[in-house]
């Protein structure tokens, strides 16, 4: 759990979850236990009179209905199971789905076939095609249902190198045409057809309540009336709209998503857990879906998160009740990734609580995937899952296949978009994510009207993000998280600086390419592009919205370039609202440019007048989600009874319009680590998120019993005050082995630097070492930094617990990036040692009396 300074009083407790991450290791753990007065049982009964029931645009059909009624009493159990079963591309082969005939597949982001990251789109169509023909082949199974390919193609076909990226939907959000967004969704659909592909897992509709949640960029607006429409543009534009070509041979089935409140979590927490009413719940979370499902999607993704301390994934009262029941839903409800794991009594091999609850499809991205399979079967055979529950999910999966076409449709490889190379980041796709980028820009700022830029000028384009087409396309960038691309990744692209020299050489002005900002001939105006680097669920979450707290890297180049009279303009790449007041105080004009994709001219094309000096295109964008005052501000939202934002709902300037923000805003962020509480990490147990492994050998082991042996290295608890309450570690000297605690995601511990804090452990010596000890820390891609700590162990008495602490800054010297840690505590060593190890914590104010300090 990510705790702000201010965050109320919630306590964490562990499940086993997952995310469709869709990383290996992309397991989180957590159960939210609300001190809240309306329990979950009160919920399972719920109000069902706040819900509506909707008139679907597409409505059931007698022949469609008949023949899913001949397939259900011709199925076999095995059948009906496999169509429940969604498996990864990385964890299934051709035989597999020959042999079980599973209703679907998935890849997740970041996954490719062969797990070759420049695949090409031949490479897509030929496993799409051969999981097809084994889905259809009935020697094994007995089976011919075709099976169905589900992706994330959240911003376009993003998995995809050479797909048109468009601008993530807080962008779209901000651009309020709902007539571009189907046309983004229709352009997405073909593009994902051309590879074989039938099914995407998009719209996102959650309504963000606070802007620290690592996914706000995925949501449109903080209003519920613009997600409700644009659900139903984007449904339309993938689907088709039902009374045109619904599902035609260029459509896909969409997929809304996910079912219930996600963006409502307590501190804006990653699966977290909403404590909304029910008539919030419906007023805010699920207009989205009164959009989508009145459109026709024909699926729906369920949450991660909790409702009052009740998994999604188990809720029956939702799924059935509400969702199927009373909304009248009758698609198909898929799992997120392995979220049935996070009910509570279930893992990811075995839920029959989720079946129940109105789970349709287990999304089972990982081995778990067959002896789920077997114990779901012999659940219904023991009577735990009714066969009753069991046919209605078969039956929706089989009325989604049926009105898709896909028992009618040509194989993947000779449908007709099939294989045209030409449509992935076709031209007239190009040319509406640019429009997209043109609409979405937002202006906050701009002094004496410094924009639009004369062309012929010479201008200065600075900043890291001017010429990195990942970072100003964020998270689901070919990578799940958008890290570790390059802009060679994406062909056919535009960087937002080489769509700026592209109209500027033309102009016959100079456009002069500097990221730090420096220059030789003194530029008439500089243009600095700078943000956010790329994230996605769960990395992405934020203790508060200061931007580039603690390293003030992109501020530096904007003072400097001040200090020197040049013009500045601000072009700020983020998923999400930032307090930014140093950074626009430094701005002559400021733009928010959200996440825009692939087509960085369209940034041009705003920021730039045309050769006659004349405007090309105004800005049109509207923040649709409040600008924040402070770093703490981080739930503001329109309609809130003390609405105070920095910039409200709605603000954005055109070329018309006079600048109205201050130039000394406040640069004080208000936020008070005086009274920062410790970081307990392991205290007799492990503490939300932390998880212990041992590494030895190149292999790893996440420890989950009380005695392991990995290679070079044993464990097992021992008892230091209670029982169990400490971990005693022995190094054989064999290899270079260590222990690592860690998160599946970033943590942002930035407020422990600025506290002062101390790395605190007792730890009792069984056996010197004999060779250098290393203590530890990581954070994101790579980053991380070590201390030598093996003269204070010798120093140490033998068999006597005693305390070490040391200054958290000597690790920052070090490298590692506290905004971003994903372990804290790592001991590593060649040699032999013996050491037990217990109470880790973060202690604020106690840097000064660590017994390790760093000048």
């Amino acid at each position: 759990m990510r705790k702000s300074l201010n965050t109320k009083a919630l306590k964490i407790l562990l499940l086993l979850v997952g995310g469709i991450c869709v990383l290996t290791a992309c397991n989180k753990q957590q159960t939210q236990v609300s001190n809240n007065h309306i329990n979950a049982s009160e919920h399972e009964q719920g109000d069902i009179t706040l819900w509506p029931t909707l008139k679907s645009k597409v409505q059931k059909s007698a022949e469609i209905e008949n023949t899913i009624a001949d397939y259900l009493k011709s199925m076999t159990l095995e059948q009906k199971v496999a169509q429940m079963i969604q498996p990864e591309i990385r964890d299934i082969t051709v035989e597999d789905m020959r042999k079980y005939g599973f209703g679907s597949y998935l890849n997740g982001g970041g996954s490719f076939p062969d797990a070759n990251k420049h695949a090409t789109p031949a490479d897509w169509i030929a496993l799409a095609e051969n999981m097809y023909q084994a889905s259809v082949d009935d020697t094994f199974d007995g089976s011919k249902i075709p099976t169905m390919w589900g992706t994330d193609a959240v911003h376009g076909h993003n998995n995809v190198i050479g797909a048109t990226l468009f601008p993530h939907n807080i962008g779209l959000g901000a651009a309020n045409n709902s007539a571009l967004i189907e046309q983004i969704a229709a352009a997405t659909a073909v593009e994902v057809m051309a590879t074989g592909i039938d099914w995407v897992f998009a719209p996102t509709v959650a309504v963000v309540r606070d802007d620290r949640w690592g996914r706000t960029y995925e949501g449109y607006s903080e209003d519920p009336a613009i997600v409700r429409e644009y659900s139903a543009a984007i449904v339309n534009g993938l689907q088709g709209r039902a009374d045109g070509d619904f599902l035609s041979d260029k459509r896909v089935i969409s997929t809304v998503k996910h079912f219930l409140g996600d963006g409502g979590t307590v501190d804006g927490d990653d699966q977290g857990n909403n404590i909304d009413t029910e008539k919030d719940l419906y007023n805010i979370h699920a207009q989205g879906y009164i959009g989508g499902l009145t459109a026709g999607s024909q699926s729906v993704m369920a949450s991660f998160n909790s409702w009052h301390g009740k998994k999604n994934h188990g809720n029956k009262y939702l799924l059935t009740d509400v969702l199927k029941t009373k909304m009248g839903f009758d698609g198909f409800v898929v799992g997120d990734w392995n979220g049935h794991g996070q009910v509570a009594g279930c893992t990811n091999e075995s839920c029959p609580q989720a079946v129940n609850a109105g789970l349709d499809i287990f999304m089972v991205p990982t081995s778990a995937w067959k002896p789920l399979y077997n114990n779901t079967i012999a659940q219904v055979k023991a009577g735990t899952i009714p066969m009753a529950r069991i046919d209605d999910a078969v039956a929706r999966i089989l009325r989604v296949k049926l009105r898709a076409g896909l028992f009618e449709k040509p194989s993947p490889a000779k449908r007709k978009f099939s294989g045209k190379l030409a449509l992935i980041g076709a031209p007239a796709h190009r040319d509406i994510a640019r429009q997209a980028v043109q609409e979405s820009l937002v202006l906050l700022k701009n002094n004496n009207h410094i924009l639009p830029i004369n062309p012929s000028s010479n201008i200065l384009i600075a900043g890291d993000a001017a010429n990195n087409i990942g970072k100003q396309s964020g998270g689901w960038s070919i990578t799940w998280q958008g890290t570790n691309n390059k802009n060679e990744d994406f062909p056919g692209a535009t960087s937002i600086y080489a769509g700026l020299k592209a109209q500027i050489d033309t102009a016959g002005g100079n456009a002069i390419l500097s990221p730090n900002g420096t220059f030789d001939t003194k530029p008439d105006v500089a243009i600095v592009v700078f943000g956010e680097e790329p994230y996605a669920e769960g990395h992405g979450d934020k203790d508060n919205l200061e931007f580039e707290r603690g390293n003030k890297r992109s501020l530096k180049i904007l003072k400097a370039l001040k200090q020197q009279n040049i013009p500045v303009v601000s072009v700020f790449i983020s998923g999400r609202p930032m307090w930014v007041n140093s950074e626009l105080n430094a701005s002559d004009a400021f733009v928010a440019a959200w996440l825009p994709g692939t087509e960085g001219q369209g940034v041009a094309d705003v920021l730039l007048a045309d050769v006659n000096g004349q405007v090309q295109h105004d800005f049109k964008g509207k923040l649709s989600f409040s600008w924040p005052k402070s770093p703490l501000q981080t739930a503001v939202n329109k309609g809130d009874e003390h609405y105070a934002p920095l910039l409200p709902y709605g603000f954005g300037l055109t070329y018309k319009d006079k600048s109205t923000l201050a130039n000394n805003l406040n640069e004080d962020s208000g936020v008070d680590v005086s009274n920062l509480e410790p970081l307990s990490i392991f205290n007799g147990s492990f503490k939300t998120p932390w998880r212990l492994f041992l590494n030895s050998n190149n292999k790893q082991h996440q420890v989950a019993s009380n005695s392991v042996k990995l290679g070079g290295i044993t464990y097992r608890t021992e008892d230091k005050t209670i029982q169990e309450d400490a971990m005693a570690f022995n190094f054989i000297g064999s290899n270079a082995s260590y222990i690592e605690i860690n998160s599946n995601f970033t943590e942002d511990k930035v407020a422990y630097i600025e506290a002062n804090s101390a790395l605190s452990f007792s730890y009792k010596i069984n056996t010197m070492p004999t060779e250098q000890v290393q203590l530890g820390m990581k954070c994101e891609q790579g980053c991380g930094g070590e201390l030598n700590i093996t003269n204070e162990l010798k120093n140490s008495a033998l068999n006597t617990w005693q305390t070490m602490s040391i200054d958290l800054t000597c690790f920052a010297k070090k490298g590692v990036d506290f905004a971003r840690v994903t372990s804290p505590f790592i001991i590593k060593t060649a040699g032999k040692f013996s050491v037990s190890v217990a109470d880790i914590s973060f202690k604020p104010q106690s840097a000064e009396t660590a017994k390790i300090k760093c000048e």
